[in-house]
């Protein structure tokens, strides 16, 4: 075998080893206890939503680092996901909505709408949204269709169940 051969098996096999003795990925672990978790979260969400009487969307999500770089998620559409605009209203995407707070959260690490700096573009700066530091991340929930109010104890209602399993 010639040496251009024997170093390319040698810089494989060094490879295959780094590779094997890498710790697991904690987020992807976490991803997974997430995903469990996280349809319970968004089914006390919406009877919670339909206690108060209101619909609208759900969203719930994990992520790990500060800065953020990425996430899991889900959503649940309860009962609707917009507003249809009117000759006097111009209607509103709640789906937009929900995920506009989901980001003004993972920015601040504070509830959506807390003002602790005024809204960027792609931001609505309203509340309705709630976030908190878990075992090895954050996660917060958001709702979107109802007040403000109602909003607030909807999300609360799902960051209490994802607490529970991150």
């Amino acid at each position: 075998m010639n040496t251009l051969c024997r170093m390319a098996l040698l810089l494989v096999g060094t490879l295959g080893a780094c590779v094997a003795m890498a710790p697991p990925n904690r987020h992807v672990t976490d991803a997974h206890a997430f995903d469990k978790v996280a349809q319970a979260a968004l089914s006390d969400m919406r009877e919670k939503a339909y206690a108060l009487g209101i619909g609208g969307v759900a969203v719930v999500a994990y992520f790990e680092g500060d800065p953020i770089d990425s996430w899991v998620s889900r959503m649940l559409v309860v009962g609707r996901y917009k507003d249809s605009p009117t000759q006097k209203e111009p209607g509103a995407n709640l789906l937009a909505i929900v995920y506009s707070k989901a980001a003004e959260m993972a920015d601040t690490h504070k509830e959506s709408g807390s003002q602790v700096r005024p809204p960027m573009t792609g931001e609505v700066g309203w509340p309705g949204g709630v976030i908190a530091r878990g075992r090895h991340g954050y996660i917060l929930a958001a709702f979107s269709g109802g007040e403000d109010k109602d909003d607030l104890q909807v999300s609360r209602t799902g960051l209490a169940r994802l607490a529970t399993g991150l």
